[in-house]
């Protein structure tokens, strides 16, 4: 688990400063980063330092994605979709996202989703739930960070089923185990230990994804207080990833 070494593992942004720099010193750069592949397209090359392999490890293969399953991906942030777009790696037979936000299910949907829900009416669970003719779904995937959400995973993961946190959650959640105990559920935490980065630079090269679908806004770098008012205010900005350039 490189993300807990015990002389590395989460430093940038967390321990040190993170690079939202022109210039910036890399602690373990031996063994923490990867050369950029000739004719690369650096702006896609972006989405893989982080929400990439975030979505991908924390997401689909701790939510062991399997041909033929179904899953859902609740939170149609910029994790939530890059976990939705590394799903289809693996042939499930449906994605369901759920957001509150319109917008964002709607480029979901675009992005590969087969079926959005609108959480706001807090029916969420009884809708998913029908969408599987009552079964529930394989895999739910928590990509908010909130009690609400992690308890909707609750409410529709199948008997046998997974719940993959990629969520950051700051406050206690319950965990249902009234519920859940029969239910032979498995639940997954993971901090993103990048080791899917080659993967995903491969799959990149041959043209099986396309990272730069979540860029949605660009900005220079002495106009980076723009950038950071436009992604805080997404709802209205349509904003997912903001690029700063040089």
């Amino acid at each position: 688990m490189y993300s807990h070494c015990t002389t590395g593992g989460w430093i940038l942004g967390n321990s040190v400063d993170g690079t939202q720099a022109e210039f910036v010193r890399i602690p373990h750069a031996d063994c923490s980063l990867y050369p950029i592949p000739d004719g690369a397209d650096e702006e896609a090359l972006v989405m893989l330092s982080d929400i990439l392999p975030t979505g991908f490890e924390c997401g689909v293969l701790n939510g062991k994605v399997q041909p033929g399953s179904i899953v859902a991906i609740v939170g149609a942030g910029p994790v939530g979709l890059a976990a939705l777009l590394t799903a289809q790696f693996y042939s499930p037979a449906e994605i369901i996202m759920v957001d509150l936000d319109d917008n964002r299910l709607a480029m979901a949907r675009r992005f590969g989703a087969t079926a959005t829900v609108n959480s706001g009416d807090g029916k969420a669970a009884e809708t998913v739930v029908k969408l599987t003719s009552g079964r529930g779904v394989d895999t739910a995937i928590e990509a908010v960070g909130v009690p609400a959400t992690f308890e909707l995973c609750e409410n529709i993961v199948a008997p046998g089923g997974t719940i993959a946190n990629i969520g950051v959650h700051g406050t206690k959640v319950a965990l249902h185990l009234e519920r859940l105990w029969d239910r032979n559920i498995t639940i997954t935490t993971r901090l993103v230990d990048t080791v899917s980065t080659p993967t995903l630079l491969n799959l990149l090269e041959s043209r099986k994804i396309d990272p730069k679908l979540l860029i949605t806004h660009r900005f220079k770098l002495d106009q980076i207080g723009d950038a950071y008012e436009t992604f805080a205010h997404a709802a209205n900005t349509h904003a997912l990833k903001v690029i700063i350039e040089a």
